[in-house]
C-alpha cells in the first residue's frame, strides 16, 4: 500500500506514492527527471499557509529555480483569469516545454493547475499534491483537468495526465469536519457504483474514519483510488465506462450553483447521491431495504440543511447545462445494487422534482 500504479493504454503512467509527510518527494523529483529544471508550485492561500514551507524544503536540492503561485482559495478562483495570472507569472520566470508545475492542494488547485499545465506552450509536465479527501481519492487521478466558466461548473478542460500522484495521507488530519465530509462524498460514490464489500466497509468503520485513525485513513484512500483507477483505465476519455463516477452529480452540480457554492462540491454530491438512490427506487431498480441502507450511511456524516425555501423546479431547470446531457436529455447515474450502477437517458424532470420533494420531507 505504499504505491500504486496507474496505466494508460495498457503502459504504465505514473505512480501514486503514499506517505506520511512530503520528506522524500525530491527523491522522486530527481528519479523522475527534474533535477535543475524551472520548478513553479502552485497553491491557494489557506493550503500554502500549511504545507508550503515544507514542500519547499523538501524540494530545495532539486533545483535552485524554484518558485511559488497563490492564489485566493475557494471555487470563485476556479476561472480563465486565474489561469491567465498563472500563465504570466510562468512567461516572465521564462518556464519552457521541459519544466514542472506541482499542484499542492485540492480539487480547484489540481484542476486549476493540470488544465494550465495541459495548455501552456501545448503541454508541460505536472505532478499532484493532494491535500484534501476529495482530491486525494478523485479528483487527483485520471487526467481530467478544467475549470469554470461563468460559474457553470468544469466547462473548460482538457484531459492531461500527471507525471505522479504524491499522497501525504497525514495532511487529512489538518481538515476541519466541512472538508473532510467533503470528500466523502465521492468515497461513499466509489462504493456504490462499483464495490459492495467497500460500501460495507465504510458502514462498520464509521467511528474511525470521523477520528481520522491513521491506517484506517490510508486503507479508504488506497481502496478508493484502486476503485478509481480500474476505471479510469478502462475508459480514459469518458466515453463510457468512466461515466458512472458522475453518480450524484447531476443534480449535485445543479445544488451546487443554486447554494451559490455555499455547499461544499462532496457534500452536494452526497445529496446528489441520495436523489439518484430515490429515484432508482422510484423506478424499481432498487429495493426500500437498499434504499433504506444508502441513506442512512450518508445521514451519518453532517451534511448542511438545504433550506426549506429553496426553488426545486429551478434546481433541476439547471440540469440543462449539465455537460454531460445529450441533447435534450440528461445522462443520469442510477444504481441497481449497492456496487452497480448504470447510465440511464430515461430520467425525467418529473422524476427529478419527485426525489427533491421526497428529500426535503425527510430532512426537514
Amino acid at each position: 500500500m505504499d504505491k500504486l500504479m496507474i496505466y494508460y493504454d495498457e503502459k504504465p503512467k505514473y505512480n501514486i506514492v503514499y506517505s506520511d509527510s512530503y520528506d522524500d518527494l525530491a527523491d522522486y523529483l530527481i528519479d523522475l527527471g527534474f533535477e535543475g529544471k524551472n520548478i513553479c508550485v502552485v497553491s491557494e492561500s489557506k493550503v500554502a499557509s500549511f504545507y508550503m514551507d515544507a514542500i519547499l524544503r523538501s524540494i530545495h536540492k532539486v533545483s535552485d529555480r524554484i518558485i511559488t503561485h497563490i492564489f485566493a482559495e475557494g471555487e470563485a478562483s476556479k476561472n480563465l483569469k486565474t489561469v491567465e495570472t498563472l500563465y504570466e507569472h510562468l512567461i516572465k520566470e521564462k518556464f519552457n516545454r521541459s519544466d514542472l508545475l506541482i499542484a499542492l492542494g485540492g480539487g480547484v488547485v489540481g484542476d486549476l493547475t493540470g488544465f494550465t499545465a495541459a495548455t501552456y506552450l501545448r503541454g508541460i509536465d505536472f505532478i499532484q499534491v493532494p491535500t484534501s479527501l476529495l482530491s486525494q481519492v478523485d479528483s487527483s487521478i485520471g487526467g481530467k483537468t478544467g475549470v469554470d466558466f461563468n460559474a457553470y461548473k468544469n466547462m473548460v478542460g482538457a484531459f492531461h495526465m500527471p507525471r505522479l500522484v504524491y499522497t501525504n495521507i497525514n495532511a487529512l488530519k489538518t481538515l476541519d469536519d466541512r472538508q473532510f465530509v467533503s470528500g466523502m462524498g465521492e468515497i461513499i460514490k466509489h462504493g456504490l457504483i462499483k464495490d459492495a464489500d467497500y460500501f460495507n466497509w465504510l458502514n462498520d468503520k464509521h467511528s474511525l474514519i470521523l477520528d481520522k485513525d491513521y491506517d484506517t485513513l490510508k486503507e479508504m484512500v488506497y481502496v478508493s483510488n484502486i476503485v478509481k483507477k480500474n476505471v479510469v483505465e478502462k475508459d480514459p476519455t469518458e466515453k463510457g465506462d468512466r461515466a458512472l463516477l458522475n453518480l450524484g452529480h447531476t443534480l449535485g452540480h445543479a445544488i451546487e450553483k443554486y447554494m451559490n457554492f455555499s455547499f461544499m462540491h462532496g457534500e452536494c454530491v452526497l445529496y446528489g447521491c441520495i436523489l439518484s438512490t430515490i429515484i432508482s427506487y422510484n423506478k424499481g431498480l432498487i429495493d426500500k431495504i437498499t434504499k433504506d441502507c444508502i441513506i442512512s450511511t450518508i445521514m451519518k456524516y453532517d451534511l448542511p440543511k438545504i433550506p426549506d425555501s429553496i426553488d426545486i423546479k429551478e434546481i433541476v431547470k439547471l440540469t440543462r447545462n449539465d455537460k454531460k446531457s445529450i441533447g435534450s436529455k440528461v445522462k443520469f447515474v442510477l444504481i441497481d445494487g449497492i456496487g452497480s450502477s448504470l447510465i440511464s437517458l430515461d430520467v425525467t424532470e418529473e422524476d427529478m422534482i419527485k426525489a427533491m420533494e421526497e428529500l426535503l420531507k425527510g430532512i426537514n
